[in-house]
């Protein structure tokens, strides 16, 4: 039997908890939290308010892993984005202009800014940590300007359904007359809705897994391991219906979940089957030598930038819908969650490795980490201790896989 037919139906242990070290460690934290708190951690509402609460997180983390991969570089200003950008609009909001105006402006406004920051970093070469410093401290006073120092509040009940803000952001059971009607445990009325999306979302997982591992042997590629890719998806798989159950048991499915997968789909999309995909990951792994294949490394870096801040601008609408409303301290700390996010889900603090997937993982443990130390009572001093605990973990981890790649260190 060949080395290739082996490594596809074998199942190598240790390279398997190697491999997704962060998957089962979020498993272990969610267990933990749950008996820690009785249960109360995971119960439907809260579920919920995991995503609403985290939801700038995943969007954050999600450009920031595209700065992560060009060496290791980060944005420090996001967080002054997300409050200049939100300032902004609520203030336009609040002076009657209409909500699709006020969103499109938050936007190009992240972009302008992320365009700005890319063209010192990528073109005059000031180091990313200084340019965005630079960034964030200036954000930070324009948005005391922009809003004089005083909150502004957002009624337009539109905007706020639609972003994942007030009390009816959720999608309506479409399905509510289809069939008897269910009810969790404890009596909630099942939104049957989304749970058939769960169970689909699920079901197209599996099915992507069968596809995907029939591509690779049509085309000769390596295939990873059978018994691997067993547990992988069975894990994956029962998580997604079990999510989706808990949010049928309170109102069904969030907004601000919907934009969080458009805005995961559409980066993973670009980071594994784009040309600009391709480079960032190429000028992380070595930017000397991409530059030399003919890669405009400039304008990779340029557009890394660009599009974090775009997304800031995103997180910002997000968050003024959270909030109903923006005032000048809001997005405080917002960059160091998104930074950890991705370092926790395995991205490398040299650049050039992580991935979509792994953001939400690192997402994840940062939002069920303060979920149920909440719940817990903890002080929040004690949160940051723990964060920091974790993230020095993760890239702890990180430094020994690079030390053993290059030979430092006897696996």
């Amino acid at each position: 039997m060949s080395e290739q037919k082996l490594n596809s139906t074998g199942f190598n242990a240790a390279a398997f908890f190697r491999k997704y070290m962060m998957l089962i460690a979020l498993l272990a934290v969610a267990v933990f939290f749950n008996f820690a708190t009785d249960g109360r951690a995971f119960y439907a509402q809260n579920i919920t308010n995991l995503i609403a609460q985290n939801a700038y997180v995943f969007v954050l983390a999600t450009g920031m892993l595209l700065c992560i991969l060009t060496g290791g570089n980060i944005d420090l200003a996001v967080g002054s984005v997300v409050c200049f950008a939100g300032g902004v609009g609520a203030v336009m909001m609040d002076k009657n202009i209409p909500w699709p105006a006020a969103v499109l402006i938050m936007l190009v406004m992240g972009l302008l800014i992320g365009m700005w920051q890319g063209f010192w970093i990528a073109f005059v070469k000031v180091p990313p940590f200084i340019a965005t410093l630079a960034g964030m401290l200036a954000f930070r006073g324009l948005s005391n300007v922009v809003m004089g120092g005083y909150a502004y509040s957002v009624t337009d009940t539109t905007f706020l359904n639609i972003f994942g803000g007030g009390a009816d952001c959720y999608v309506p059971d479409l399905l509510a007359s289809v069939g008897p009607e269910l009810k969790a445990g404890d009596g909630t009325v099942i939104n049957k809705f989304c749970l058939v999306a769960g169970i689909l979302f699920a079901v197209g997982i599996v099915v992507y897994t069968i596809l995907h591992r029939a591509y690779l042997r049509k085309n000769d590629y390596k295939i990873p391991a059978l018994g691997s890719t067993i547990i992988k998806t069975a894990i994956i798989c029962a998580a997604i219906v079990w999510f989706f159950y808990k949010l049928s048991a309170f109102k069904g499915i969030p907004t601000a979940l919907i934009w969080i997968a458009l805005v995961l789909g559409i980066f993973a999309y670009i980071t594994t089957k784009t040309t600009l995909g391709r480079n960032l990951y190429a000028v992380g792994g070595n930017e000397k030598a991409t530059r030399l294949s003919g890669i405009n490394t400039k304008m990779v870096m340029f557009k890394a930038y660009t599009l974090m801040g775009l997304l800031a601008g995103f997180a910002g609408v997000l968050n003024t819908a959270r909030f109903v409303g923006a005032q000048p301290t809001y997005g405080m700390g917002y960059e160091m969650d998104a930074i950890a996010a991705c370092f926790i889900g395995g991205a490398s603090a040299y650049g050039g490795t992580g991935t979509i997937g792994g953001v939400i993982i690192g997402a994840l443990m940062m939002g069920v980490i303060n979920q149920g130390m909440d719940i817990m009572g903890t002080s929040s001093n004690y949160k940051l201790v723990v964060k920091g605990l974790v993230l020095l973990l993760a890239v702890f981890f990180d430094v020994i896989m690079k030390m053993r790649k290059k030979g430092g260190v006897k696996a």
